[in-house]
C-alpha cells in the first residue's frame, strides 16, 4: 500500500474538484494541479540532495504548503516530520538534532524560534513576508523543481515521524509507515464517511496525530482540505459557515470553546455533518450543548494514541448521548484492531476487572526513532501497551479509569509530568516537587505542581509557572502551583504516591482522569 496512490486516484476520480482552499485569499486548486504542484515540489526536494528516507520536518502552521510537503516529501521518497510549532526554540533544537532532519520547512510564525546552531543544511522559508537571509522562498522553490516520478515507497517503509513525550522527559520519535497510516484511514472511514464529498477544516493543529490522520484520510475521498492558520473561535465559526464545511476533528476543549462564542448564533453552522473528536470523554452537560450548536451533527469519539496512528477504538454518535451510559466508554475497537485489558503478568482479565489495555493491529507503529530499548518495553509479542488502565464491558466497550504512565492531557495535548518537574527542579530554591493532572472544565485536566521548597527560603506561584516557560512550552507549564512545607507521601522505597495526591480532586474513587 502506497500513501501517494490515493493522491493519483483523486486525480484520476475528480481533476477538478478542490483540493485545497487558501482561507485568506479564497484560492482554490483542484487535485490535478495538487498534484502536480506535489511532483515539482518532490523535484525540488530531490535537488537538494533529499535521499531515500532523509527526513523533511515542517514547523508551520496549517495550511496547504504543510499538507504539499507531507505529500511531497513522501513522494520523493523521505520521511516526513512535522514539529509542534509550540515548542520552545530548547526543545525544538532538541527534536531536529533527534531526526537529523536535512531540510526544515517554517512560516513567519515559527522561522524566529530556531537556533543557528540547530539549523538543517536546508531551510526553506514558506511564509508570506520577505524571505529572511539565508534562507530558500518556497514559491520560488516550487518553481525551480522539475516534475519528479513517483520513489513508490510504500507497505512497511516508514512515512512519517511524529514526536511524542517520555516518560523519562525526552520526547520519543514515533515512526509510523505508509500501511500504519492507510490502515487507519481506511478503519476511519469506515465510520465517518457518509458517500457525500467532504469539506474538511483542519482546525485541530497538523503536526498533531489527531488532524495529522485525516491529511490522507480526506484525499482518499477526493475531500477538500481548508487550513485555518491557528484555532481562533469566531474564524473557525466564520469559515465553518462560509466555506459550508462537512467535518473537522476537535477535541472537547475546542468543542467548549466553540460553544461559548457570545454571537454564536449569528452563524449557520448546518452544513456540519460530522465531528470526530478525542483526548478525552465529553461531558453529558457539554454534548448536549454542542447538539444545539451543531443541530445536523453527529459526534463520533475517538480514542487512542500517536503510537497506533491514532484509532484504537471509536465511539459511534448513537451513544453519545446524555443519558446513554456508554457516553463514559471510548467505544468499541475499530476495525482491524484487537483490544485486551490485562493484569501486570500480561494475562487477559475478564470483562469488568481493570487492568492495562494492550492493543495490536495493523495501526501499531514501527517503533521508536532511535529507541529500539524503549520500542521493547512498549511493544511486547506484538502488542502495544498503552499504559492506560481499564476495564471493557460485557459489550467489548473500553472504559479509561487512570493512567500507568504518568501523563497529563490537557487540551488534547499530551504533558508528560516527569519533563515539567525537570523544569521545575531547575530553580534553587526546590527540594521536591511532583506535578499531576487535576480536573479542568476547559482544558479536561490541568497541569498541577505541588512544590517544597529549601528550608527557610520562599517561593511564589507565579515564580515557578515564569521559570517553567523559559524551559517548556507554555501549554506544559502548570497552570496552578501548591506550595507546601511538609513533605509529600511516599512509598516504602521513597516514591511520591501521587495517586494519594491526587485523590482529593477527583470525587469519583474509580476514575482519576478526564
Amino acid at each position: 500500500m502506497q500513501i501517494t496512490k490515493y493522491c493519483k486516484k483523486a486525480v484520476e476520480n475528480y481533476p477538478n474538484r478542490p483540493a485545497t482552499v487558501d482561507l485568506q485569499t479564497n484560492r482554490q486548486i483542484n487535485w490535478q494541479h495538487f498534484i502536480k504542484r506535489v511532483s515539482k515540489l518532490a523535484g525540488a526536494l530531490l535537488s537538494l540532495g533529499l535521499k531515500r528516507d532523509d527526513r523533511v520536518a515542517a514547523l508551520t502552521c496549517n495550511s496547504a504548503v504543510h499538507l504539499e510537503y507531507y505529500f511531497a516529501t513522501i513522494w520523493a521518497g523521505g520521511i516526513f516530520v512535522p514539529l509542534n510549532t509550540r515548542l520552545t526554540s530548547h526543545e525544538i533544537s532538541r527534536l531536529l538534532y533527534d531526526c537529523r532532519a536535512n531540510i526544515l520547512v517554517a512560516d513567519d510564525h515559527t522561522y524566529s524560534k530556531l537556533d543557528e546552531s540547530s539549523k538543517p543544511e536546508h531551510t526553506i522559508f514558506a511564509g508570506k513576508s520577505c524571505t529572511p537571509d539565508g534562507w530558500i522562498d518556497h514559491e520560488s522553490f516550487l518553481k525551480s523543481g522539475k516534475p519528479a516520478t513517483d520513489k513508490n515507497r510504500g507497505g512497511e517503509d516508514v512515512a512519517t515521524i511524529l514526536y511524542t513525550g517520555g516518560t523519562t522527559g525526552q520526547p520519543k520519535g514515533v515512526m509510523l509507515t505508509h500501511n500504519n497510516i492507510i490502515s487507519n484511514s481506511h478503519s476511519a472511514l469506515s465510520i465517518l464517511d457518509d458517500g457525500k464529498p467532504w469539506r474538511y477544516l483542519h482546525a485541530a493543529p497538523m503536526y498533531h496525530i489527531a488532524d495529522c490522520q485525516w491529511n490522507l484520510g480526506v484525499t482518499m475521498i477526493a475531500g477538500t482540505h481548508l487550513f485555518p492558520e491557528k484555532f481562533e473561535p469566531d474564524q473557525v465559526l466564520s469559515v465553518i459557515d462560509r466555506f459550508r464545511i462537512t467535518h473537522t476533528a476537535l477535541v472537547p476543549t475546542m468543542i467548549k470553546i466553540l460553544c461559548d462564542v457570545p454571537n454564536i448564533d449569528s452563524y449557520d453552522l448546518s452544513s456540519l455533518r460530522k465531528i470526530n473528536f478525542g483526548g478525552s470523554p465529553i461531558s453529558p452537560q457539554l454534548i448536549k450543548r454542542a447538539r444545539e450548536t451543531f443541530p445536523k451533527c453527529e459526534f463520533i469519539q475517538g480514542y487512542g494514541m500517536t503510537e497506533t496512528s491514532p484509532n484504537i477504538s471509536m465511539l459511534q454518535d448513537r451513544y453519545n448521548t446524555p443519558g446513554n451510559p456508554k457516553i463514559e466508554s471510548a467505544g468499541r475497537p475499530v476495525p482491524g484492531m484487537s483490544v485486551k485489558v490485562v493484569d501486570e503478568n500480561g494475562e487477559e482479565l475478564s470483562r469488568g476487572k481493570i487492568g492495562e489495555i494492550i492493543t495490536k493491529g495493523p495501526h501499531v507503529m514501527a517503533g521508536y526513532w532511535n529507541n529500539p530499548k524503549e520500542t521493547e518495553r512498549t511493544i511486547r509479542n506484538g502488542w502495544l501497551h498503552t499504559g492506560d488502565l481499564g476495564y471493557m464491558d460485557e459489550d467489548g466497550f473500553i472504559y479509561i479509569v487512570d493512567r500507568l504512565k504518568d501523563m497529563i492531557i490537557t487540551g488534547g495535548e499530551n504533558v508528560y509530568s516527569t519533563e515539567v518537574e525537570t523544569a521545575i527542579k531547575k530553580l534553587d530554591k526546590i527540594n521536591s516537587c511532583t506535578v499531576i493532572g487535576i480536573p479542568d472544565d476547559t482544558w479536561g485536566e490541568a497541569v498541577f505542581a505541588i512544590v517544597v521548597p529549601n528550608s527557610g527560603q520562599e517561593i511564589t506561584e507565579e515564580e515557578v509557572i515564569s521559570h517553567c516557560r523559559k524551559y517548556i512550552a507554555g501549554y506544559k507549564c502548570p497552570k496552578s502551583v501548591e506550595i507546601r512545607r511538609e513533605p509529600m507521601p511516599t512509598s516504602g522505597p521513597g516514591k511520591i504516591l501521587k495517586r494519594k495526591l491526587r485523590k482529593p480532586f477527583w470525587p469519583d474513587d474509580e476514575r482519576q482522569v478526564s
